[in-house]
């Protein structure tokens, strides 16, 4: 077929290019690649070309740091002119970080990034590793989606909406709080009304460097003496997990002083929910209240992965304390809804 579509498919690791070892499923360097080039399926003329880049040193996403995600924006970067679209291979255990983190350093981004993976390696009984990977090569190769997306078990979602729902199930991301972009059945729908705007600009791309950013999840009699421990290590920004709609004890003093004084003192925290829908409202109940009146900002309805990688993003570009938690509360990539 001529003119077909190119698609360039980074290989990170992950269980789909796993091999079982007597310690256990591990990557395997060389075995995806080789499938990849050598099976039928693979071959099929209704697939778009395709170019592996399998990375010299496989990790288990367990093991992503942010460099990685640098890594991988860079290449995707550099070869942005000469594909189509992009597929990621990555672990399923944090695929939403890693997409989340690529929504926000891939600046004006026109092409799809479609992430990856698999909960049975390929070449197993049952593996779901090939179906992903065709369809998300048809969906890279063909459709015009101006965004980094998750593709698993039959589904589109927005890369910075998704969270791995169950550990177990093939269908192990949903997007909680925004519908799918897209269902694969006997054909591939795509609902472009739901996808993000057509960029104006060229592409850029913002590094992460390496702010300190902490993650915290309240809970019942959690102790002002956790978080003074954690705000003495000089940390950058905070995603603080809380209740329902936003809400933490207004009736410890001590807790409450401990955040104020951060928040003066210029760390930025970023108020969202551990309910896995809904959205965070802190003028609700005085207890979500108390949170604002201590300077703490909404995260809205962001996943906890969207926020922390939007933290590490705005600490990156250099902004003033000030326009980072202006920015936190304003929608960048489709992230949270306002």
């Amino acid at each position: 077929m001529a003119n077909k579509p190119k698609v360039y498919i980074i290989y990170t690791g992950g269980t789909v290019g796993m091999q079982k070892t007597a310690k256990g499923f591990m990557p395997c360097p060389g075995f995806l690649t080789e499938q990849l080039h050598t099976q039928v399926q693979f071959k099929h003329e209704s697939l778009p070309e395709f170019t592996v880049k399998e990375y010299s040193s496989l990790i288990d996403s367990s093991n992503i740091r942010p460099a990685n995600w640098v890594e991988i924006a860079r290449d995707i970067y550099e070869h942005y002119d000469q594909y189509d679209g992009f597929i990621v291979l990555h672990g399923t255990d944090t695929m939403a970080y890693t997409a989340s983190a690529l929504s926000f350093m891939l600046e004006n981004l026109d092409k799809p990034v479609i992430c990856t993976g698999a909960q049975i390696a390929l070449g197993q009984l049952r593996s779901d590793a090939e179906k992903n990977i065709i369809d998300s090569l048809l969906i890279a190769g063909h459709q015009k989606i101006p965004e980094v997306c998750i593709y698993f078990n039959n589904v589109l979602l927005r890369g910075n909406r998704t969270q791995k729902v169950h550990a177990n199930s093939m269908q192990a991301f949903d997007s909680p709080n925004y519908p799918k972009l897209g269902k694969v059945g006997i054909d591939i729908h795509i609902n472009h009304a739901l996808l993000l705007p057509k960029p104006t600009q060229e592409l850029s791309l913002r590094v992460i460097k390496q702010p300190l950013i902490a993650n915290l999840r309240l809970f019942p009699g959690i102790s002002a003496k956790i978080l003074e421990a954690l705000f003495e290590q000089g940390i950058d920004g905070l995603v603080l997990d809380t209740y329902g709609s936003g809400n933490a004890p207004d009736n410890d003093p001590e807790l409450l002083n401990c955040i104020k004084k951060a928040c003066d003192s210029g760390v930025v925290i970023v108020n969202i929910t551990q309910c896995l829908k809904g959205s965070v409202n802190m003028t609700g109940y005085a207890t979500g209240s108390a949170l604002a009146e201590c300077g703490v900002i909404s995260g809205f309805d962001m996943t906890p992965e969207a926020a922390l990688t939007k933290l590490y993003y705005l600490f990156s570009a250099d902004y003033s304390i000030t326009e980072i938690r202006k920015l936190m509360q304003e929608n960048l990539r489709g992230e949270l809804a306002v």
